[in-house]
């Protein structure tokens, strides 16, 4: 795990190594190990790297590095897990070089020297974002990984002559060059109202992009043009693996599921570093870490955040999967102070404006595994592959019930809900006689969630309530037209089932630019690395063949994946309701944040700074302070812009 920047361009005071090293510095973090920067004057490019040593922790390992044949330079973020078959591979074709070392950088330009830059990235397992100079062609080509676990941003910047290409890791790298505009796009910012994050390929400046997961570019200086393409695509994986279904019976697939996350976990457990897992108590991450032990000759490290709040802590799950699993594990409980001092942090750390609240948690367990291990291995991605989120469930046993009421009735039974505030059905809920392990978490907020669903015309529009937040921003960002996304020009999907689209929808969106990116600026910001063994691309294209029934049976999601815990886990350990990874931000906007909130919310700021309609917000502001609304979601989404802004 590293990180890359670069520039491109015509004039020699653009391109120096000056500058490369300042960028590099902006994202120190995210490789503390070790630098370096490569430039060539005459064909105006610069390329800089930050490392962060994790195989081959020699000197040999060292970037920017240079093919053996000389022909390319090459920076790299990220793993590929089965590079040591790839030499075997070179080897049996005769395409060794002299190897000067072990690295995954050395045998990836091997593999561009032998088979050219696709080729060899389609032959890749693993996790990347690359930046590589061919000086044949004097042709720069970027790269990133087919989930998008590795970030990678770009865009030409300036005019004429003077204008420049630069592409980084990270924002900040960007904007540590001269070069850099610092124009804000209106439309990401409706956006990020909207589903919590600015979808690939907008980032919130104009004119600077994100790479698209499973994508390649080309650019240079003779043709500025942009030219990107997929070399992989998760649409057609998806359609592909739903046409040609996997025959076998249910236990074969579980045998089958079973071989091949155990591979997966197997190679990323691969450094030569502390390695271990963030462990949740939840199906997906006791999988991974059963996984981990089974194949492990000493105890895996564990690490899990706790609260004290009711409702928000599940340490005390991971830590009764931990004993049954013999790992070494560590938990801490933090504080409501201590979640809240991560926000001021929270602008630098993800760059531009992004208000997925678990951001605190995941920083805060990411922080402490560091304290012990360089890698983690994560559970991300089971929920979008095998169906496990609660909207899926919801629309699968409600949605052809609800689509035959008449409107009048589903339109009196919204309103209803709606006239009931989300605390108070909390608190009918709590007095219901019901287990612990059975009753739902926050049921309020998701009633009136419910109230949205009820108004759906389509499965379609049905899939924009889940996915969205401030469902119509027109009146509330000031010039803020909302451009085209995956979610509102969905491209054509196939014969996919309704539950099957949201699942690929939320593969191609959701888990991109909302978790991976999380987890990865969360864990870069400390220098750890994390791996996300469900993204392996053999199991994401298994996952696609496997038929729904074997996801989403009897009621019960992720039903394939809970088979081959349960040969690990008892059952008892797991089966509770979702709870998912949050804090709780509504009470702390009632209380500790309110005098934080108001400052940024003030009604004459927000005039002042021209962003926002101050009146619906301040409207959902004083609604949320009363008890009468839970707006936490809404408001956080504009506080984190607010507080990005502010750091500008």
């Amino acid at each position: 795990m590293c990180g890359l920047a670069g520039i491109l361009g015509t004039k020699l005071h653009c391109v120096s190594s000056k500058l490369l090293e300042k960028m590099a510095n902006a994202i120190a973090h995210r490789g503390p190990d070790d630098s370096g920067v490569w430039h060539d004057p005459e064909s105006g490019i610069g390329l800089a790297h930050q490392r962060l040593s994790i195989v081959d922790l020699s000197p040999a390992g060292h970037q920017p590095m240079a093919s053996h044949s000389k022909r390319y330079v090459f920076v790299f973020n990220g793993e590929i897990y089965n590079h040591l078959d790839l030499r075997t591979e070179l080897q049996s074709t005769g395409h060794t070089p002299h190897w000067r070392g072990h690295s995954d950088t050395e045998t990836l330009l091997a593999g561009f020297d032998a088979w050219g830059i696709e080729a060899t990235v389609k032959k890749s397992i693993g996790m990347f974002a690359f930046a590589v100079w061919d000086k044949h062609t004097r042709q720069l080509t970027l790269g990133r990984d087919r989930l998008g676990e590795k970030p990678l941003y770009y865009g030409w910047q300036g005019q004429g002559d003077s204008a420049v290409f630069l592409f980084g890791s990270e924002l900040k790298a960007l904007r540590a060059h001269p070069a850099f505009e610092n124009n804000i796009n209106r439309g990401a910012v409706s956006l990020q109202l909207r589903h919590n994050y600015i979808p690939a390929p907008y980032s919130i400046y104009k004119n600077i992009f994100k790479l698209r997961p499973g994508c390649l570019l080309t650019v240079s200086l003779s043709q500025k043009e942009v030219k990107e393409w997929p070399y992989w695509s998760a649409i057609e994986q998806a359609i592909a693996g739903i046409k040609n279904p996997f025959k076998g019976s249910a236990s074969e697939a579980v045998d089958q599921l079973e071989i091949l996350l155990k591979s997966a976990v197997h190679q990323q457990m691969m450094a030569d570093v502390p390695l271990g897992a963030f462990l949740s108590g939840g199906v997906d991450s006791s999988l991974i870490v059963s996984l981990m032990q089974a194949q492990s000759n000493q105890a895996v490290k564990t690490f899990t955040i706790g609260f004290n709040e009711q409702g928000y802590d599940e340490a005390i799950y991971a830590k009764a999967v931990a004993q049954h699993l013999g790992t070494d594990h560590t938990e801490l409980y933090v504080s409501s102070q201590q979640a809240m001092d991560v926000i001021p942090r929270l602008p630098s750390l993800y760059d531009e404006p992004f208000s997925d609240s678990s951001q605190i948690p995941t920083f805060l367990v990411s922080q402490l595994a560091k304290q012990q291990v360089t890698v983690s291995l994560s559970g991300d991605g089971g929920d979008e592959l095998f169906c496990g989120y609660n909207r899926y469930v919801m629309t699968t046993h409600y949605w052809s019930k609800i689509a035959r009421l008449p409107s009048p009735i589903k339109q009196l039974a919204a309103n209803s809900i709606r006239s009931v505030s989300p605390d108070t059905w909390n608190k009918i809920s709590s007095v219901l006689p019901l287990s612990k392990t059975k009753r739902p978490v926050n049921i309020g907020d998701k009633l009136h969630k419910g109230a949205d669903v009820l108004n759906s015309k389509s499965v379609n529009e049905l899939y924009g309530h889940f996915v969205s937040h401030w469902t119509t921003t027109e009146n509330v960002v000031i010039d803020g037209l909302a451009p085209p996304t995956l979610i509102t020009d969905t491209p054509d999907l196939g014969h996919l089932s309704p539950i099957e689209r949201m699942m690929l929808l939320d593969t191609i969106t959701y888990l991109p630019d909302d978790i991976l990116t999380k987890v990865d600026r969360a864990a870069m910001g400390v220098s750890l690395e994390t791996r996300v063994p469900f993204l392996d691309h053999r199991v994401v294209e298994f996952a696609w063949q496997l038929p729904q029934p074997l996801k989403l049976r009897d009621g019960q999601s992720k039903w394939v994946l809970r088979q081959v815990l349960f040969r690990q886990v008892p059952s008892a350990l797991i089966e509770r309701p979702k709870m998912g990874f949050g804090v709780p931000i509504d009470a702390w906007l009632r209380g500790p944040l309110r005098d934080w909130a108001e400052n940024l919310l003030n009604e004459t700021r927000l005039r002042n700074e021209g962003f926002f309609n101050p009146e619906p917000i301040r409207k959902k502001w004083l609604e949320h302070l009363s008890g009468q609304r839970n707006w936490q979601y809404h408001l956080w989404d504009v506080l984190m812009f607010q507080a990005w802004l502010d750091k500008e």
